[in-house]
C-alpha cells in the first residue's frame, strides 16, 4: 500500500483555504476515485491527470487509487488541483519521495500533454498558503511573477509536469518550448476580448496610467469639477445629472487619475480580486493604481454585486474595490439591481449567501452615477424641445430610489457646454496633476487626524464621531440643521453634509469646517446654492 500527500488551495470568494490532497494506493481492480466535495470540473481532473502523467513518461499505477481532498466540508471547484493530484498520485506510486511533497503547495491545471496551464486566483492562493505557514509553492511559470508578490514564499514556476518531476527527483530538468506570447491564453478564452478588459459586460482597467485622460480636457463644468475633486479627496459618492454630451462620462473617467496610488497592502488586496476574476494582465501582475469599472446598464445583479452559478465570483463592485465604479445611464439599470448596492455602499463589502455558506468579498469604492434628466435627455434645456410628458419624466427620474440617493453625498447638475466655452482660447481648467496634488494633501491631513482610528478618509467616518469627537466650527451647520427641521434633509443626509464639509476644509487647509465649507457641502448635497455659489481651485 502506498500513501502520499501534498497541498493545494480552494478559493471561497476571494479568499483561499489550504486543502490537503491525499492519494492512497491499494491492491485491487484498477480504478480512480476522487472524494472530498469536488464539483464537476474537479471530477473531470481524473482523466486530465491520467493523460498528463502518461504523456509525461511516468507510469500510471494499475491499482485501486483513491484521492481525498481534506477538509471535505469545504466546496472545491476548478482545475487548479490538477498539479497537486498528479504529484500525490506519483508520490503514492513511489515515483516521487512522499516526504518531498508534504511541505509543498501546488496550484495549476494540467493539459493532456502534461503542460501546466494557468488558473485564476494564484495570488489569493499563495496568500492563503503563506498565512497557513507554508513557504514553498509550485505554480505555472506564467503565473510565477504574480505568486512572487507574496513575501517570504519561495515560488517554483514550471512549464510541465515533466519539469516538476525532474526537480523533485533531482534529475536533469528537461527543456520545454515556451508558449507563444502572442497566442491567446486558453484559460481566459471567452472571458477577455483582445485589447479590452471585458468580463461578463464589465469594463475594468486595473491600474495603468499611460496615456490617461487629463481633467483639463473638460470644458466648463466648474461645479462638477469641484465635486470630482471633493469625491477624490474624501471618498464621497457622486450623482451627475445632465443632457447628453455635457461631459458626465469625461468627468467620471478622470476621477481615478485624481486618486492617490494604492499602498502595498491595498495593491495586493485589489490584485487578488482581479486574479480571481481572471482580468489580471499578464504583463502587469500587480495593480498599483485605483481601478475603474463601468458596467453596462444591461448588467444583471450577479454581474454587478457578484455571485453566479456554483462558486460566487466577484462582480463590478468588487472589481472597483479601492477605485471607481461608474454607472452610466443609471436610470436604465433595473431597480432591484441598483438597490442591491445599498449594502456595499454602507458596509464596504458584499455578502453572498449560498447553501454551503456565505461568501464575503470586499467592495469599498467611490460610486459615480450619471443620468439624463428624461428619456430624450432634453428636459429643462432652453430651446431643446423636450417632448416627454411630465408623467414620463417623473417616472424616469424616480427609477433611482430615495434610499439609494440618500447614500450619495454629492449631487451635481451638469449643464450643456456653450459655444463660447468651446471656442474659448487659454481658458482650460486645472490639470489632473494640479488637482491630484491638492487631493493628496487633503488625504494626508485626514489620515493624520484619523491616525488612531480604523478610518482614513472622511467618507468612512460615522456621523456620531464627527458630531462628538471632531466638531465643526461654531454655527457651521445652522443652515443644514434648519433643512433637517423642515424635513428637506434626513439624519443620514446631515451626517453626509458634515463629512463633505470636512473634506472641503481639508482641501482649503482649514483646521475644521466653517460656515462657508458647510455651505458648499450643503449646496452639493441638495443641488441648490446657499448664499453665493462657491467652487474650489482656479481655472
Amino acid at each position: 500500500m502506498g500513501f502520499a500527500r501534498t497541498c493545494s488551495v480552494a478559493l471561497v470568494g476571494v479568499e483561499g483555504v489550504v486543502v490537503e490532497v491525499q492519494a492512497d494506493l491499494e491492491p485491487g481492480v484498477a480504478s480512480f476515485a476522487l472524494v472530498g466535495l469536488p464539483d464537476k470540473s474537479l471530477v473531470e481532473s481524473r482523466d486530465r491527470v491520467r493523460a498528463a502523467v502518461s504523456n509525461s513518461g511516468a507510469p500510471w499505477p494499475q491499482r485501486k487509487l483513491t484521492v481525498g481532498l481534506s477538509p471535505a466540508s469545504v466546496p472545491k471547484a476548478g482545475s487548479g488541483f490538477d498539479l497537486a493530484v498528479a504529484s500525490a498520485v506519483l508520490g503514492a506510486a513511489e515515483c516521487i519521495d512522499p516526504r518531498v511533497l508534504a511541505d509543498l503547495v501546488m496550484v495549476g491545471e494540467l493539459g493532456l500533454d502534461g503542460r501546466v496551464r494557468p488558473v485564476r486566483g494564484v495570488l489569493p492562493a499563495v496568500l492563503a498558503a503563506a498565512d497557513a505557514g507554508y513557504r514553498q509553492v509550485v505554480v505555472p511559470e506564467c503565473s510565477a511573477a504574480e505568486a512572487s508578490l507574496v513575501p517570504g514564499v519561495a515560488v517554483l514556476g514550471v512549464r510541465s509536469l515533466r519539469q516538476l518531476i525532474a526537480v523533485l527527483t533531482d534529475a536533469p530538468v528537461p527543456e520545454e518550448e515556451p508558449d507563444d506570447p502572442g497566442r491567446p491564453e486558453p484559460a481566459l478564452a471567452g472571458l477577455l476580448l483582445p485589447g479590452e478588459g471585458f468580463v461578463g459586460g464589465l469594463t475594468a482597467r486595473p491600474g495603468h496610467r499611460e496615456h490617461q485622460p487629463d481633467l483639463a480636457d473638460v470644458v466648463g463644468q466648474r461645479t462638477a469639477r469641484t465635486a470630482m475633486e471633493i469625491a477624490a479627496a474624501g471618498g464621497h459618492h457622486v450623482y451627475l445629472q445632465g443632457p447628453p454630451g455635457a461631459g458626465k462620462t469625461m468627468l467620471a473617467e478622470r476621477l481615478p487619475t485624481l486618486l492617490p496610488p494604492l499602498t502595498r497592502a491595498e495593491s495586493l488586496e485589489v490584485t487578488a480580486i482581479h486574479s480571481v476574476a481572471g482580468v489580471l494582465p499578464a504583463d502587469r501582475p500587480l495593480v498599483e493604481h485605483p481601478p475603474y469599472c463601468a458596467p453596462h446598464h444591461s448588467s444583471t445583479m450577479q454581474a454587478l454585486v457578484g455571485g453566479g452559478r456554483g462558486t460566487a465570483r466577484p462582480g463590478a463592485v468588487s472589481l472597483a474595490h479601492r477605485g471607481v465604479l461608474f454607472l452610466d445611464e443609471c436610470a436604465e439599470f433595473g431597480g432591484h439591481v441598483l438597490d442591491a448596492l445599498r449594502q456595499p455602499l454602507e458596509s464596504g463589502r458584499v455578502v453572498i449567501a449560498r447553501s454551503a455558506g456565505a461568501v464575503r468579498m470586499p467592495a469599498t469604492f467611490t460610486m459615480v452615477l450619471a443620468a439624463n434628466p428624461c428619456p430624450c435627455g432634453r428636459f429643462g434645456q432652453r430651446g431643446a424641445g423636450c417632448e416627454c410628458p411630465s408623467s414620463v419624466v417623473r417616472r424616469y427620474q424616480a427609477r433611482l430610489s430615495g434610499p439609494l440617493l440618500d447614500r450619495v453625498d454629492l449631487r451635481v447638475r451638469v449643464e450643456a457646454v456653450t459655444r463660447a466655452e468651446l471656442a474659448a482660447v487659454g481658458e482650460r481648467g486645472e490639470s489632473t496633476r494640479t488637482v491630484a496634488e491638492r487631493v493628496r494633501g487633503a488625504r494626508e491631513r485626514a489620515a493624520a487626524r484619523y491616525a488612531d482610528t480604523p478610518w482614513r478618509t472622511n467618507g468612512q467616518v460615522p456621523g456620531h464621531e464627527l458630531r462628538t469627537r471632531w466638531r465643526a466650527g461654531p454655527g457651521a451647520l445652522d443652515e443644514a440643521e434648519q433643512r433637517l427641521e423642515q424635513g428637506l434633509l434626513t439624519a443620514r443626509g446631515l451626517d453626509r453634509v458634515l463629512r463633505v464639509a470636512w473634506t472641503v476644509a481639508d482641501l482649503a487647509g482649514h483646521d475644521r469646517p466653517d460656515a462657508a465649507d458647510a455651505a458648499l457641502a450643503l449646496q452639493l448635497r441638495t443641488g441648490t446654492a446657499v448664499g453665493r455659489p462657491r467652487v474650489l481651485g482656479g481655472r
